[in-house]
């Protein structure tokens, strides 16, 4: 047996002479051969003295570091998920919470999604193990505490973006104070006020995004419509300010192709504007095989089959929300809107699915039916959507609370400005 795989043994001796000395005597009263502690067969030896493992596991069990982090993740985003891959990145075990409906309307309005909406996405996540719903928006000293002793946290994580109470403090002076704090990088590019820019500058544009599974009336879009043709625009922009990188998707990405005989399982879609309807049916299309292969649709063909104002969020954007599901093994970036035999063949398709709930006017065009080879295959299923949620659906949500948000991301705007405007390079992500 190699030495080394006992070198606990001398250690025990070296540092806890007298009581090895009387294990040894012990050993040799009742008849056992010290060489046991020459490193054979150690094992057996343990057997009649179980607790000498406490030397074992004293030298080779490593602590599990679990860390905290925290958010409001309203309009969940691949910002978000960067922020916590980073987060996990710092410890073994990652507990997110998840700030309350009430907690956001008293500092910062209205969420656009409901709290059982934000806890499926946050949990829908891959690099998240725990979550802990209705987490105050401050942390404060009997909420540490908690954390510390009944979560067993070692740190309390946030980015190098300012978070302040509204009285101006700090929110995490506590956790800083206490030598509990991390830091990590934010993610350029995105935040929830940017989208919510973008979701009322299209609406702006004369073809504002209608809930298709449950429409507001036409008169009362056109009055939002003409109210917005009015109203100054908001900081926050239609334009993506994201710069796609090859080292971001592979930090999103598993890494690992399907096994030799896996069944894969195909979906695809826009997945604009990532929601908790897109993780349930992506759970439950992943019920249906080992590997979930997800082909995203390109800007062009999204913008073609929906209209100029979508995407809202573009295809790389789009990917990296759909890599960072826990359900996703691999992703088709760019995939073609027809579902044909060379694909099948390429990727050893065993099955493609689609959900029951999708946006109305997301229409096959001229007729084409894009699923009609896999159906002549007999590969082709209808699986029941989990939620009735669409990305017209949440964009409604805003649009017909225009004025609160309209306010809010004004506000927001002013904050992310001098952000941007004193901002340092900060290593790291």
């Amino acid at each position: 047996m190699d030495f080394e795989s006992n070198n606990w043994v001398w250690e025990g001796m070296y540092y806890y002479p007298r009581l090895f000395g009387g294990i040894m005597l012990t050993a040799a009263l009742l008849g056992l051969s010290t060489s046991y502690f020459g490193g054979i067969s150690v094992p057996t030896l343990l057997y009649p003295f179980p607790y000498l493992s406490i030397f074992y596991k004293k030298k080779h069990e490593k602590k599990r570091v679990r860390v905290y982090m925290d958010g409001c993740f309203d309009l969940m985003h691949y910002g978000h998920a960067n922020a916590l891959r980073q987060a996990k990145a710092l410890g073994d075990e990652l507990v997110v919470g998840v700030v309350s409906d009430e907690e956001i309307i008293a500092t910062k309005g209205p969420p656009v999604l409901c709290m059982e909406e934000r806890l499926a996405l946050v949990s829908g996540l891959k690099w998240v193990d725990e979550v802990i719903s209705s987490a105050p928006y401050a942390i404060t000293e009997d909420f540490m505490n908690r954390l510390f002793n009944e979560y067993k946290i070692d740190y309390i994580i946030h980015g190098d973006d300012p978070c302040l109470l509204p009285d101006g403090t700090d929110a995490y002076a506590l956790a800083k104070k206490a030598g509990r704090y991390k830091q990590i990088k934010r993610t350029e590019g995105v935040s929830s006020t940017d989208i919510v820019g973008r979701i009322l500058s299209a609406s702006r544009s004369g073809d504002s995004p209608q809930d298709c599974s449950n429409s507001t009336p036409v008169g009362e879009v056109d009055d939002i419509k003409n109210k917005f043709g009015a109203e100054k625009q908001a900081k926050g922009g239609q334009m993506s300010h994201f710069l796609p990188t090859s080292r971001r998707i592979v930090q999103f990405s598993n890494g690992k192709g399907p096994a030799p005989n896996s069944r894969v399982v195909y979906i695809d879609g826009a997945f604009d504007l990532f929601h908790a309807g897109h993780v349930e049916i992506l759970k439950s299309a992943r019920q249906h095989g080992d590997f979930l292969l997800v082909g995203i649709y390109p800007d062009q063909t999204v913008s073609e089959l929906r209209g100029h104002q979508y995407p809202l969020m573009n295809l790389y954007e789009r990917s990296l929300g759909v890599l960072a599901c826990r359900y996703v093994d691999e992703v088709i970036i760019g995939a073609p809107w027809e579902v044909t035999q060379d694909m099948i063949t390429t990727f050893n398709i065993s099955l493609v699915v689609h959900g029951t709930v999708s946006e109305s006017n997301f229409s096959t065009e001229g007729g084409q039916d894009p699923y009609a080879v896999p159906k002549s295959m007999g590969i082709f299923q209808v699986i029941e959507s989990p939620k009735d949620i669409t990305t017209s659906s949440v964009a409604q949500r805003i649009i017909a609370n225009h004025e609160i948000y309209v306010k809010r991301n004004t506000k927001k705007a002013a904050s992310e400005k001098k952000y941007y405007a004193e901002r340092k390079y900060v290593s790291g992500d």
